[in-house]
């Protein structure tokens, strides 16, 4: 960031040092999405997903036909922190090591040296992640887990806050390949931005004729600044009721008919993470069922299996069902009574 883009966010950082309050959260992350709203227009939700992936410490995959904004997203949301960013064009040839980083041999030291990759950044922009190979995008498995990366048996760490947004165009597209089941499992929540309305295309036209939206946007929050509303974000109630809602919902998709792999656990212990920080957007201590069920489509639709598999053109039709299923789910689960206590 350049010194006068920094030197504006400090002048009107809402947050302090040390812990936030729910006051100091409320500012910052009213901040955040007025940011990026001023460039994605008429997505509100997603927008807010994007920000919930970020302070819920998750990752944010972005499907959708090309040209609806996926990656002008991705690039706001960044544009809103005063950190590390790096963007990774994912192709064909994309290789690991261009992803994680190679040892290099240093011929003064006479040893090897490890040069970094585009992962080690706080945010990282995966761009089409689903044109490269399924071994390259593998080589994110560990960095998305782990927030480290092994080479020639040594671990490096990765900066925090650490979020991954990757963009991703319908399996039907020319010269895609699909995401593994471990590596969809890695990401928190995957949405689609959909195409804008009448009104939004006509505002982006006005707008966009004569410059760039992000050239506008300055960061409002630093990486320390993010870590501390994830830590407050962290520390919302939830009760054990609530707790048995979120297991309940993702067993009964593991014994569905409909569907022949259901959530798994980590599913539900980032359905809880993402609904503490929808709760604290809201204002509120602690979360309630309807945080749950608000986020379990896009926390648990890309991590299910639909019994009949579906691919290339019928697969939105597959998406659709299984929010079908899922939607069907909320309103069988049986949901708690008081259950914020």
């Amino acid at each position: 960031m350049t010194d006068t883009a920094t030197s504006a966010r400090t002048d009107t950082s809402p947050i302090g040092s040390g812990p936030v309050d729910a006051a100091e959260f409320a500012r910052a992350t009213s901040g955040i999405l007025d940011q990026v709203t001023r460039v994605i227009d008429g997505k509100p939700d997603a927008v807010r997903f994007a920000l919930i992936c970020l302070l819920a410490d998750g990752h944010l995959l972005i499907e959708d036909v090309p040209g609806v904004g996926k990656t002008m997203l991705a690039r706001a949301l960044a544009a809103s922190v005063d950190a590390s960013v790096r963007r990774i064009q994912f192709t064909p040839d994309l290789l690991p090591g261009d992803v994680t980083g190679v040892s290099v041999f240093n011929p003064v030291q006479r040893e090897f040296e490890f040069k970094q990759g585009a992962i080690f950044a706080n945010i990282v922009i995966a761009d089409e992640i689903n044109r490269s190979s399924p071994k390259t995008q593998s080589a994110l498995l560990e960095a998305m887990e782990e927030g480290q990366v092994s080479a020639d048996g040594t671990s490096h760490k990765l900066a925090q806050p650490f979020l991954v947004v990757a963009t991703q165009n319908p399996l039907e597209m020319e010269g895609t390949y699909a995401l593994p089941e471990a590596q969809r499992d890695r990401f928190m929540m995957r949405i689609s931005m959909g195409y804008p309305d009448a009104a939004a295309e006509a505002l982006m036209l006005r707008q966009r004729d004569t410059a760039n939206p992000l050239d506008a946007l300055d960061p409002v929050v630093s990486a320390d600044e993010v870590l501390s509303l994830v830590a407050f974000a962290r520390g919302i109630h939830v009760s054990p009721t609530v707790e048995e809602y979120a297991v309940a919902l993702a067993q009964a998709t593991r014994s569905h008919p409909d569907l022949r792999l259901g959530a798994s656990p980590r599913a539900t212990l980032q359905l809880v993470r993402a609904a503490k920080v929808w709760a604290a957007l809201e204002g509120r201590a602690f979360v309630i069922p309807d945080d749950i069920s608000a986020l379990l489509v896009p926390v648990f639709a890309h991590r299910v299996i639909p019994t009949r598999s579906s691919t290339g053109a019928r697969a939105r039709s597959a998406a659709d069902e299984i929010r079908g299923v899922l939607e069907r789910l909320i309103a069988s689960v049986r949901v708690p009574v008081a259950a914020h206590r």
